[in-house]
């Protein structure tokens, strides 16, 4: 699942940067954003636990970081530098992800897991310094990219309960909610409205990088934990970067390469990664979609249910030892 949406959103970068070239960047996130929601109408919820009123609060959080700030402030980058700089740039997303997902779940960072981070802040380091050897607007540019990285690092892991959510709903319920907000924003500045063949073509862009990409995320986050779906995630820049080398676009010199070299270590560092040990689970009540062949979700129906299905259950206190992430059940400290 994450690697699915770490292909979906590669995908979608340098084709952003193409056809929002002349496009606004508050009228490229509401565009981007719009196609998302109205792909996700076309998905139909099955067995998944729904969002709650209570969610509200972190569904609007997450709008304003993922689905305003984060779109509007890639586009004014991609707009100022290349794109095969701006898709590298990208992988800086997985080193705040795993940063705040430390700093607010307390996931563990192990030695291996440290060694990728500081490879992927070089790699950022120099992707940065070799765009602003280019020129100060590349340099800006690159920059930007930096910022829409922390807010979708920030959307990432301060939305990681929503995972347990229907990701149908949440998807629809923030696209729907923060292409509103970049229309009416975008609208009120007085930027012009894009041409049909841009607003068609960002919209499908949306649809396929922002709607199914955020899809596949929520169901890999609920899986592996948030910062091991933002390491796999980090794929996606070095296949948007292929893409815009293959549309024309040239890396900006030996600290591009660098920089991508260096991104690419630190993403090998993450997806060899083994955490193994035993632990613990307390005693929990909660809901969401499960299976009852995880070794997790042993509780009684009567009949036994097939498949995935979603309703509140509890689970016992069992000590065991295997591998796992910091998922839905795995949030134990270390």
């Amino acid at each position: 699942m994450a690697l699915a949406s770490a292909v979906a959103f590669g995908a979608s970068t340098p084709l952003v940067q193409r056809f929002g070239r002349h496009t606004g960047p508050l009228m490229t996130a509401a565009l981007l954003y719009g196609g998302a929601a109205a792909v996700s109408v076309r998905w139909q919820a099955t067995r998944e636990a729904p969002l709650r009123l209570r969610d509200a609060p972190r569904l609007t959080i997450v709008t304003v970081l993922g689905a305003v700030i984060a779109p509007v402030t890639l586009a004014w980058g991609l707009q100022r530098t290349s794109g095969v700089i701006a898709s590298l740039m990208l992988n800086v997303e997985a080193l705040f992800t795993v940063l705040l997902a430390r700093w607010l779940w307390r996931e563990p960072i192990g030695p291996r897991v440290s060694l990728a981070l500081a490879a992927m802040l070089g790699g950022g380091a120099f992707l940065v310094a070799g765009g602003h050897a280019l020129s100060v607007e590349i340099g800006w540019g690159a920059l930007a990219v930096a910022v829409a990285t922390f807010a979708w690092a920030a959307d990432n892991v301060i939305g990681r309960p929503l995972a347990d959510r229907d990701p149908t709903q949440v998807v629809f319920a923030k696209a729907l909610l923060g292409a509103t907000a970049s229309l009416a924003i975008g609208w009120s500045l007085g930027e012009p409205w894009p041409t049909p063949g841009a607003a068609v073509s960002l919209g499908a862009c949306g649809a396929l990088g922002y709607g199914a990409s955020l899809r596949f995320y929520l169901r890999a986050q609920r899986m592996i934990g948030a910062a091991r779906t933002g390491s796999v995630f980090a794929v996606a820049p070095f296949l948007g970067a292929a893409l815009a080398w293959a549309l024309g676009e040239r890396p900006a010199g030996f600290s591009t390469i660098l920089g991508g070299l260096l991104c690419a270590i630190g993403v090998l560092l993450h997806l060899t990664e083994a955490h193994e040990h035993a632990h613990s689970h307390e005693a929990i009540e909660h809901e969401h979609s499960h299976r009852h062949d995880d070794g997790h979700h042993d509780h009684h129906h009567d009949p036994p249910p097939r498949g995935e299905h979603s309703h509140p259950h509890r689970h016992e206190p069992i000590s065991h030892a295997h591998a796992h992430g910091p998922d839905l059940h795995h949030r134990h400290g270390h």
